[in-house]
């Protein structure tokens, strides 16, 4: 289904029964809302789910870049209003994590808690290098040419060497990706700074971490979590940055645990 929001047409999903409570998922940088077609099946038994597609990702539309943090966090509360969503639980990894933060500082009335899953707060010394670099070669070669790079960041090198199904799915995410909503979506990274505003968030709060993401190292999610009043802190391990798909079954377990402080 698709919505057109602050000028671009967002793609979503909807499952589970009617008068449900809302949970909804938002994906990480160069994926779509495929990477939670496990967590859509286990909750749509008791909950609304919405998934939706990052601007510039999977089936929504990719507008100029760059783009910003505000903007995203705009998008998904206009995805919240247009669908009729007063309060919700939100899901973010990495990127979709720093969209649940933004949402969490600027809307909290919107928001019954936030899961946070492996996301950095802040901009650490030579992050803009990285991404100018990466903003680089996407654009002159294309999202084939960061497949490699990014699969060895966000997995372990013993998953990676077992082969898991779901690999094949994560790389044909980043292949299909628009380079503009990539590069829209990586230069909105650059302007992130909530980690000086977490202790304004007053809602329940879950941070995930991987034990071995180099990309929102564990020890980094636990002093974010700290800052917030209240906040759980889980570390799954192994498991690199896309933790939901490393540690399927037990990221669903945290996830249900927090979950089930809320109901």
């Amino acid at each position: 289904m698709k919505a057109e929001i602050n000028g671009v047409n967002l793609n979503y999903q909807i499952e589970g029964p009617d008068g449900a409570p809302w949970l909804v998922f938002s994906n990480s940088l160069a994926t779509d809302l495929g990477m939670w077609n496990a967590e859509a099946a286990h909750y749509a038994r008791r909950f609304r789910v919405l998934r939706y597609d990052t601007r510039g990702h999977g089936g929504s539309a990719a507008t100029p870049s760059p783009y910003s943090l505000d903007l995203l966090v705009a998008d998904a509360a206009g995805l919240l209003d247009k669908l009729g969503i007063k309060r919700t639980i939100f899901v973010g990894l990495s990127l979709g994590g720093m969209t649940a933060m933004g949402l969490a500082l600027k809307d909290p009335s919107r928001l019954r808690a936030i899961a946070v899953c492996a996301a950095r707060a802040d901009v650490p010394d030579g992050f803009a290098k990285m991404w100018d670099e990466r903003i680089g070669l996407a654009r002159t070669k294309g999202m084939a040419a960061l497949v490699d790079s990014t699969l060895s960041r966000w997995f372990t090198p013993e998953l990676l060497a077992e082969k898991p199904t779901f690999l094949g799915n994560v790389e044909a995410m980043i292949r299909r990706t628009s380079v503009e909503g990539y590069v829209g979506c990586a230069n909105a990274l650059l302007g992130l700074d909530y980690l000086r505003h977490l202790g304004r968030i007053e809602l329940p709060a879950l941070f995930v971490a991987g034990a071995n993401d180099i990309a929102a190292p564990s020890a980094i999610m636990r002093a974010m979590s700290e800052g917030v009043a209240g906040a759980r802190f889980v570390e799954l391990s192994p498991s690199g940055h896309l933790v939901n798909l490393q540690q399927s079954a037990k990221f669903r377990e945290t996830l249900d645990a927090f979950l089930g402080t809320l109901m």
